[in-house]
């Protein structure tokens, strides 16, 4: 069987699709193609991202046109609802989701000093980040993961929030200072896990892609995409999302941030993992009666 595997262009990209290749290469040939997105051509120009669909806008139309048969997805990016006629057809196992300090001069979170330059254009890290130490200064980082690094090297910032995921498939672990422990730095939904998405009435590429499919960790971004669902949050709220399953059992762990972090919602649920979008749901609601919604709201219209 050949599998048009799509995928951005940038190196991580490529190395997570490469990943893919080399996991389906007893069972299909598969050809990488490049397709360049909205979020790539907003990151290169050093612009915001509008909503989480601009990385993910493009494979989704050469999906439907059947140009590709497969597109794979860093799942953070992924909006909680897939477009008509496409699915989620596999989560392969999730590597490490948790962030990490990468700073210049190598310094740990607790170690800089006040005034530090952190560079993170995520609302979820720059919420935390105020949250455990207010008295540092948050600047926009935006481009790919060795663009990022460069600049920071060249002096821009202190020090970079970045996700382990990346760097450990991009193999650069060494670049890390700090893994930042849940309780401070609580991940994105979806963060470290991989989403394959195709064609709902595509049976053979379905079952293609099973093969390395990864029940628990399926699971896991399920509830944590549920509870995004739930909040109906976008990319610009601080939202974070962990869950985790263990015999069976799924804990979800959420949190929802003013920008400022001085507002810190939490709720932990817990359930059997066979349920994991009604958890999601169930802490969303949660959540909710907390009120996450106006936080959420005031992230949005910023």
């Amino acid at each position: 069987m050949k599998l048009r595997l799509g995928a951005r262009g940038s190196a991580l990209s490529r190395a997570q699709a490469r990943l893919i290749a080399l996991a389906l290469e007893d069972r299909a040939e598969v050809e990488i193609v490049e397709i360049r997105t909205t979020g790539d051509r907003r990151s290169a120009e050093g612009k915001p991202i509008g909503w989480k669909g601009d990385f993910t806008k493009e494979l989704d139309e050469q999906l439907l046109a059947h140009s590709i048969d497969a597109a794979v997805h860093s799942l953070k990016d992924v909006p909680a609802e897939l477009p008509e006629g496409l699915v989620l057809a596999s989560v392969p196992t999730r590597e490490d989701p948790r962030d990490v300090l990468v700073s210049h001069p190598r310094r740990t979170f607790a170690d800089l000093p006040a005034g530090s330059r952190v560079g993170t254009s995520s609302p979820r890290r720059a919420a935390q980040i105020l949250a455990a130490r207010p008295e540092l200064v948050i600047e926009p980082a935006r481009g790919n993961v060795d663009t990022r690094l460069r600049r920071l090297r060249e002096g821009k910032w202190d020090a970079l929030v970045l996700a382990r995921a990346g760097l450990a498939r991009l193999s650069r672990l060494d670049e890390i200072v700090e893994v930042f422990a849940e309780s401070v730095m609580l991940p994105a939904a979806g963060q470290g896990a991989l989403g394959i998405v195709t064609r709902a009435d595509d049976v053979d590429t379905r079952a293609l892609l099973a093969h390395i499919d990864d029940l628990a960790s399926h699971e896991e971004v399920l509830a944590e995409r549920s509870l995004l669902a739930g909040l109906e949050a976008g990319c610009r709220a601080p939202v974070a999302a962990r869950a985790k399953v263990t015999d069976r059992a799924l804990t979800l762990e959420a949190a929802v941030l003013s920008a400022d972090g001085v507002r810190v919602l939490r709720e932990t649920g817990s359930g059997d993992a066979a349920d994991a979008v009604g958890l999601g749901r169930a802490v969303a609601e949660r959540l909710l009666a907390l009120g996450a919604a106006e936080i959420i709201g005031m992230a949005e219209s910023r």
